[in-house]
């Protein structure tokens, strides 16, 4: 090795070098995970997106038989039997650009739990009042299985502050206290809305969509790739700087650093 490049066999380059051919492959490999998790994510969105459309058209199965809810059973079409018992607003939510409530119906089931059904959409503020009554008597549902809601998750906000009748989520966590009734936990959007009110379309489930956490890993994906190029130019750097003080040192145009390690003779 010349003179010059002599310094690359002190200490303190090993260390440097060791530490330089540890970290790039790390932030390569963290880049490379973070871009598969945002690929994962583009997937979940599509399938998701899929299979929401294809449910539309393809035959309704028991309720039992596609719990419990998971991403291939989430906006598939169901069927339940039961009769309606307590009714809840959900304040809110918008359809079609607008602001409005869904009206949620337990349906009391021959299992003995209860299903939270979303009946329709109504616009403007949650109001009972003008809100139309459950159908009496036993009745067949038919519409989308959906996964619970998590406050927090896809604009749903926390529970708390909401007047009596209301619920901010659609999860038998938040209604576990507000009706009498064992829940199943998922509930259904009906195909048609019922008493005039308009058909909430399936969404898809938490984790699945192409929200804020999936650009966060493409953004991390950026941020790893760049600490790695950035390792790469501070190494180069330094080496030119070492370079040039071990040039200038042997011309004798540089004082002698005592805080520099003396380099290797040979």
């Amino acid at each position: 090795m010349g003179g010059v490049y002599r310094f690359l066999l002190t200490p303190r380059w090993w260390g440097i070098n060791v530490f330089v051919l540890l970290a790039i492959p790390f932030c390569v490999f963290m880049g490379s995970w973070q871009l598969s998790r945002f690929e994962d994510r583009v997937q979940d969105h599509r399938v998701a997106t899929e299979q929401a459309a294809s449910g539309r058209d393809e035959a309704a199965r028991p309720l039992a038989a596609m719990l419990p809810v998971d991403k291939n059973t989430s906006g598939r079409r169901v069927t339940a039997s039961g009769r309606y018992g307590k009714q809840l607003l959900v304040p809110g939510r918008e359809l079609d650009g607008r602001r409005g409530f869904y009206v949620l119906t337990l349906l009391r089931t021959d299992s003995g739990r209860a299903l939270p059904v979303v009946r329709g959409w109504l616009p403007g503020t949650a109001d009972a009042a003008k809100t139309p009554a459950a159908p009496a008597g036993e009745v067949t549902v038919t519409g989308a299985l959906q996964a619970s809601e998590t406050p927090g998750n896809n604009g749903v906000s926390a529970q708390g502050g909401l007047p009596a009748g209301q619920t901010a989520a659609i999860s038998s966590a938040s209604l576990v206290n507000l009706v009498p009734y064992r829940l199943y936990d998922a509930w259904v959007t009906l195909d048609k809305g019922d008493a005039g009110m308009k058909a909430v379309p399936a969404s898809t489930p938490d984790g699945s969509g192409l929200d804020l956490k999936a650009f966060q890993n493409l953004g991390y994906t950026g941020e790893w790739f760049v600490f790695a190029g950035f390792v790469v130019f501070m190494w180069f750097r330094l080496f030119r700087r070492e370079v040039e003080f071990q040039r200038d040192a042997a011309l004798g145009l540089v004082p002698e650093d005592p805080e520099r390690e003396p380099v290797p003779s040979g």
